[in-house]
């Protein structure tokens, strides 16, 4: 609390009741945070909740133009740390290979990068996932798929072609998202299919690998699905907030899976 707001507290606190019963709770409780720097006893800033009581986002880029999303946080500083060793050898990253880099280092002695368009800047093959037969069976030591299963309408066929061209002991590493928005961009360009959930998400890598080669983590919480689902980006939130796991809340989910 600031110097000024303990003044201000010091001169009103002998009228708090009567504020109370003057003003009733609801705005007591607006002057308690606005004025008097006061916790609300939910743990948020009341300025910050009365500003969710609206029908548009605060912001609609996930945060993109503002900081790190959400899910990236969990992503980088969660899921990807806890299984860089796997990313080595010859790694096959969709889109971009911005994850083979910033957890490969010199364990990685290829990087390929696939995408649907052939003169997408820095693309080495161009495929669909969901038929790829020129790319050949037992290519990959890693394969890094995040954020792409939500696009792609023929799932199984996708997730069927992974397990064709991963080497033997090959691993890949998927993110998939559980409470999102849509990203109207994609959905435009070429359609957004799906959300997932743990068990979804599982049963499905189940069909191609065999169950104990699979694992499957969630991240996040009420807050941290509201404020992703706001715009809001991690440096928004406490350290505390975004590691607080509820399982009832899956924001974000990670499988990793091998091929035995």
């Amino acid at each position: 609390m600031s110097i000024r707001s303990r003044l201000i507290s010091e001169i009103v606190r002998p009228f708090k009741h009567t504020m109370r019963r003057v003003l009733g709770d609801t705005l007591y409780q607006q002057v308690r945070v606005t004025f008097l720097g006061e916790p609300n006893g939910l743990g948020l800033d009341w300025r910050w909740g009365h500003s969710l009581r609206r029908t548009h986002p605060l912001r609609r880029d996930f945060g993109w133009r503002a900081g790190q999303p959400i899910d990236r946080y969990y992503a980088e500083s969660h899921f990807f740390p806890a299984h860089c060793a796997d990313v080595r050898g010859h790694v096959l990253e969709i889109g971009d290979n911005r994850y083979t880099t910033q957890f490969g280092g010199d364990r990685v002695t290829k990087s390929d990068v696939l995408h649907f368009h052939a003169d997408s800047p820095g693309s080495t093959i161009q495929g669909d996932l969901t038929h790829a037969p020129h790319i050949p069976s037992d290519s990959f030591d890693c394969i890094i798929l995040t954020f792409t299963l939500q696009f792609i309408f023929d799932v199984r066929a996708a997730i069927g072609t992974i397990a064709r061209i991963l080497k033997p002991n090959g691993v890949v590493l998927v993110l998939a998202p559980g409470i999102s928005q849509i990203s109207r961009y994609d959905m435009d360009t070429w359609g957004e299919y799906w959300r997932f959930t743990s068990l979804s998400a599982r049963l499905l890598f189940e069909e191609a690998f065999r169950p104990s080669g699979i694992s499957v983590s969630t991240y996040g919480n009420v807050l941290a699905a509201t404020a992703s689902l706001q715009g809001l980006i991690s440096s928004e939130l406490r350290r505390e907030e975004l590691d607080y796991h509820d399982r009832d809340y899956e924001v974000l989910i990670g499988i990793r899976a091998v091929k035995h």
